[in-house]
């Protein structure tokens, strides 16, 4: 993107040496693409019509059976955490209000202790929701907190720009405006590295180099 190649795209191996599950392999193939000048609305529209496209190419359908589901591929949503964690996480509005959300996190297990109002609703959003979304959904609305590498949305700073895809309850895609804000950069590695030294393992760490290299 430096370089001025507006539109790029790379089919790359990784390896993350991160936890082991049935949804989730720390080995993995990947399709990453940049574009200049748009935003994340345009990437979940890219993406959304790609995976129509290779679904319906492979499969010659959009319906389509995954173990014991039956994933719509012609029905992609766009909801925030809250939305989600009512609409599919059993959780009513009147759980979520500012008052009586941290009792609603205890009765989950989920952590509540000192973090913001959207980062427990998606802490109830991991623990309650994702598992049930079965056709295509684009999460958005993530806390700033844990999007580091994301700029933050133009109308709630508390929000980052940044969208995960989730089809049969398994993260598929992951994307955002990328940060190119050297200071407000510097700050994110920063809060990640002092929430990594209060034993938050999937925190960042400082980054130097890559401030550098913004700067």
């Amino acid at each position: 993107m430096v370089g001025g190649i507006e539109k790029v795209y790379e089919i790359n191996r990784n390896f993350r040496n991160e936890g082991v599950s049935t949804r989730h392999n720390p080995e993995f193939t990947m399709l990453e693409f940049y574009t200049a000048h748009k935003d994340y609305h345009y990437s979940m529209d890219f993406v959304e019509e790609m995976i129509k496209k290779v679904v319906q190419a492979i499969c010659g359908t959009l319906t389509v059976p995954f173990a014991d589901k039956v994933i719509n591929f012609d029905n992609f949503q766009r909801l925030s955490p809250y939305q989600a964690v009512v609409r599919y996480g059993g959780l009513s509005e009147a759980d979520l209000v500012d008052d009586v959300i941290d009792v609603t996190c205890k009765k989950h297990n989920v952590a509540c202790g000192n973090i913001s109002y959207y980062q427990k609703i998606f802490n109830l959003f991991e623990a309650c929701a994702e598992s049930k979304l079965v056709d295509p959904v684009f999460i958005v609305d993530f806390p700033i907190e844990i999007s580091p590498l994301a700029k933050r949305d133009h109308n709630n700073p508390d929000i980052a720009a940044r969208f995960e895809l989730f089809i049969a309850g398994m993260e598929i895609s992951n994307g955002f405006n990328e940060l190119n804000d050297p200071f407000d950069q510097a700050h994110r590695f920063k809060q990640q590295a002092l929430a990594h030294e209060s034993g938050d393992e999937e925190a960042m760490h400082y980054d130097k180099e890559y401030i550098t290299a913004l700067e």
